[in-house]
């Protein structure tokens, strides 16, 4: 499997160097210069697979010339041995035709564990492998930090400075990120927003000078492999409910656009994906988008689900650049301007293409808290301000006799301010995070300010 730059002007790399570069060199993302081809039959077989065998299967592919089978096999049982549920990523049915996927068993109780416990054990096979060590920054909105980090704390070839807007994610998020005692492990709180958290990795990677010296690599959802294990639970909870024998439809709370364009991506390989449903908050820039053609950036607001608190979503660009027919110059073109004047325009044509890929969904906080009520009401499950977006959507866009599957991306102990908001409860946390508030801090507050961060992240690396 080659790898091929959104931008057209990095060269084609296999997967274990993607892995490592995290960015293209001409700052655009990796994508497989094509998709892989699985056929109906071979969906039928993969039926009686466990969430660990599935997962090899549908990734193999991906990692082809870079990692052999049977040690591929093993990275994956050892990732996935971290989550308390045995079957990985279990599913409830919450109405006659909707259905809960819940994605948030990991070590953090979040949907990044499902690609970040095994991106972790990547990183250290290849780098043994290659003799080498890589220095990993990251953006995060507040799940993909703490899962990041849970994922590469006291690995040998590996630093990881994860960078998160101040007082911009809940407290839970936080300490799951401030309280990990590891020589490897550096959580920064920017002043600003995640963009602007998400610009600085960005503008980090552009840097050809620093890039080379510290060795830069990528955690966040711009990293190839992050997508592709998040791919996994697509297949997964389509052929629990029927597929390839169905559609099935999905909806899916997202901010930076990688969960939902892995969807996208399953599609692609042949799954019968029917919608693809994009839940979005107050900052509700991939609904208006899709909705209305009005892909503008405007100010971040906070809510009551921070984590898809985002104006710029990174992972659109891999969708962009099939929406415009894979052309790197195009998609080049289309993003700086995209930045130069905070709108994009993809053409009447795209934009009715894209209308057909997705449809999207907003919830303001006022009527996510009714919505996490009414469901408690109505199932006595307990959503998190993020997962009752997609169930929301599912419920009043469903198509009747269609499943349709709402992501479960986060455990609702992780913000219990809203919980305690909308039911006048606060959710306990699992047993393994039960002392978290116990446990004693230790992060480092830097202004949005590049050169500053750079320094901390050369003065602050291990040499060896």
């Amino acid at each position: 499997m080659q790898y091929i730059s959104t931008r057209g002007e990095a060269p084609k790399l296999g997967f274990d160097d993607v892995l490592l570069a995290g960015l293209a060199t001409d700052g655009g993302l990796y994508v497989p210069e094509s998709w892989p081809q699985v056929d109906a039959e071979t969906m039928r077989r993969w039926r009686a697979l466990s969430y660990q065998e599935l997962a090899v299967e549908v990734m193999l592919p991906f990692v082809e010339g870079s990692i052999p089978r049977a040690d591929f096999v093993e990275l994956v049982n050892r990732a996935y041995s971290t989550f308390q549920h045995s079957a990985v990523a279990p599913i409830k049915q919450l109405d006659t035709d909707l259905y809960l996927l819940e994605l948030f068993h990991g070590p953090t109780l979040a949907f990044k564990d499902c690609a970040l416990q095994l991106l972790g054990h990547l990183f250290d096979y290849v780098l043994e492998r290659r003799n080498e060590r890589v220095t990993i920054v990251g953006a995060t909105s507040g799940d993909t930090g703490s899962a990041a980090i849970e994922a590469i704390k006291g690995r040998k070839r590996a630093d990881i400075f994860i960078l998160f807007p101040e007082g911009r994610v809940s407290p839970v998020q936080q300490r799951q990120m401030t309280t990990v005692q590891a020589d490897n492990v550096h959580a920064l709180a920017i002043e600003g927003t995640f963009d602007d958290c998400q610009d600085m990795v960005k503008a980090m990677f552009a840097d050809a000078e620093f890039r080379g010296e510290v060795g830069l690599s990528a955690v966040n959802s711009i990293n190839w492999a992050r997508i592709m294990a998040q791919i996994v639970y697509y297949f997964w909870a389509a052929l629990r409910l029927g597929a390839p024998d169905r559609e099935i439809d999905f909806c899916v709370p997202t901010g930076n656009f990688g969960n939902v364009f892995a969807g996208y991506a399953a599609k692609q390989m042949g799954l019968p994906v029917g919608q693809l449903m994009v839940g979005s908050n107050r900052n509700d820039i991939l609904t208006r988008f899709f909705e209305n053609d009005d892909m503008s950036i405007q100010g971040v607001e906070p809510s009551l689900s921070p984590s898809m608190d985002i104006q710029i979503s990174s992972n659109f660009e891999r969708y962009l650049f099939d929406l415009l027919d894979r052309s790197g110059s195009a998609t080049a073109r289309t993003m700086v301007d995209f930045r130069a004047t905070g709108r994009m325009n993809v053409g009447q044509g795209g934009w009715e293409q894209a209308k057909r890929d997705f449809h999207a969904f907003a919830l303001s906080d006022p009527k996510c808290l009714d919505a996490i009520r009414r469901w408690r009401e109505k199932t006595g499950e307990v959503l998190d301000p993020h997962t009752v977006i997609g169930v929301e959507h599912a419920a009043q866009f469903g198509r009747p006799g269609v499943p349709a599957v709402a992501l479960a991306t986060a455990h609702p102990a992780k913000f219990p301010a809203a919980i305690e908001q909308a039911l006048d409860q606060t959710p306990a946390l699992p047993a393994h995070l039960g002392d978290l508030y116990e446990r004693s801090e230790s992060f480092t507050s830097l202004p949005n300010q590049l050169k500053e961060v750079q320094q901390y992240v050369r003065a602050h690396r291990r040499q060896s």
